[in-house]
């Protein structure tokens, strides 16, 4: 379906791994994504820079994804020396896929939570669907959140992701994600200390950071 929605997913993917990989497949199959097109970032404002560089990221994103013909990947973020906005990022998407296709940038339920502090983030709405991942039997919504973002999702929120593909943005959809306690940190740490960090990410990245000695010490950036 040539107008089926696009997910986006960003993220540093330092390294790529299985709970990202689950994500974004969950996310392809219970949204009726026609794809995700992974967009792993540059210069990220939110956190500290990556340890390892752009090309070193790239190179895992592209092997870690590699077998599965619904991921592709955006070079776009990477490619830029300038900090990597989501908000700049979509609108370069935008212009590359046409006002009418349904853009879905796909979140994490920590993110989306902290979305009010994001570049321009009421502008986000204008651009793509936002897709968020919870934990089964965790709802959505948060009293905690800033006022501006639960006026937000109440006036957005929608149940049925069907309804992505009628718009081409401007909707909030919560999708349920199996739960897996895989992190990019704990990863490295591991790494670092020599231990072993198998069947928590791709065996053909596990090599390529074995190949290329990355992690090995956590304050070297490569």
């Amino acid at each position: 379906m040539s107008n089926a929605p696009l997910g986006l997913f960003g993220g540093t993917f330092d390294p790529i791994h299985f709970g990202h990989l689950r994500l974004a497949e969950e996310a392809r199959s219970g949204l009726g994504l026609a794809q995700v097109i992974w967009i792993p970032a540059g210069q990220p404002p939110h956190r500290s820079s990556p340890q390892v560089s752009a090309q070193h990221r790239l190179a895992m994103v592209r092997l870690g994804i590699a077998d599965n013909p619904g991921f592709t990947m955006d070079e776009g973020e990477a490619a830029s020396a300038a900090k990597s906005y989501t908000v700049t990022t979509l609108a370069r998407l935008r212009a590359q896929h046409g006002g009418a296709r349904p853009l879905v940038l796909l979140l994490g339920a920590d993110a989306f939570a902290g979305l009010a502090t994001w570049h321009r983030w009421q502008e986000l709405f204008a651009l793509a669907h936002l897709a968020v991942a919870t934990r089964p039997g965790h709802p959505l919504e948060s009293a905690r959140w800033p006022q501006a973002l639960q006026s937000e999702f109440k006036r957005r929120q929608i149940a049925d992701p069907e309804t992505l593909g009628q718009a081409a943005g401007g909707n909030i959809v919560a999708f349920t994600l199996t739960p897996l306690d895989i992190s990019a940190t704990a990863i490295r740490s591991a790494l670092a200390a020599g231990e072993s960090a198998r069947y928590l990410l791709p065996a053909a990245v596990l090599d390529y950071i074995a190949l290329h000695r990355l992690y090995q010490n956590p304050a070297t950036t490569h």
